[in-house]
């Protein structure tokens, strides 16, 4: 429902109410964040996640260290060394925080487009859960976003479960 205005979506209810006068109209709403982290297929896609991003999270974890120490090395013995020795070390220090800046960086969109990736699966069988739900219990409309709605209408652990028992 995001980017739908408020004066659209009070067309579509109204729509809805209009046609639906003389029957009583079923509304549900469905909390997409709780599922995203509370569904057993959410937690795996982020287990798998961090699986496969591990070892490079460590890497850069080990190069951040050495960074570290380097920077502490030419803090404390900068004015002690020589300027040659010195100006080398400054220049495999920038060489490092360079290369380091571009992996976190090569990193950080990996893990984006994965994480995409895997949450996309995820929300696909989410929402094909929540048609089967919707179309089950003959729900006349099912609302994924709203400012407030009431427990009475929430199906969010009906579909966490749904999803859990369809792995």
């Amino acid at each position: 429902m995001k980017g739908i205005g408020i004066s659209t979506l009070a067309g579509v209810l109204l729509a809805v109410f209009a046609q639906t006068a003389a029957a009583e109209v079923k509304v549900g709403f469905v909390n997409s964040d709780r599922i995203m982290k509370e569904a057993v297929p959410a937690k795996k896609a982020q287990q798998k996640l961090e699986k496969e991003f591990e070892k490079r999270d460590q890497d850069l974890q080990r190069m951040a260290k050495q960074l570290q120490g380097m920077q502490e090395g030419l803090e404390k013995n900068g004015v002690t060394m020589a300027e040659g020795e010195h100006r080398a070390k400054e220049r495999e220090f920038n060489d490092l925080n360079r290369d380091f800046q571009r992996k976190q960086r090569e990193f950080r969109e990996d893990l984006n487009q994965r994480r995409n990736e895997e949450l996309a699966g995820v929300l696909e069988r989410a929402n094909k859960t929540i048609k089967a739900i919707a179309e089950a219990e003959k729900f006349d409309i099912i609302f994924q976003e709203a400012v407030y709605a009431s427990p009475r209408i929430d199906i969010t652990d009906k579909v966490i479960k749904a999803l859990t028992e369809t792995k």
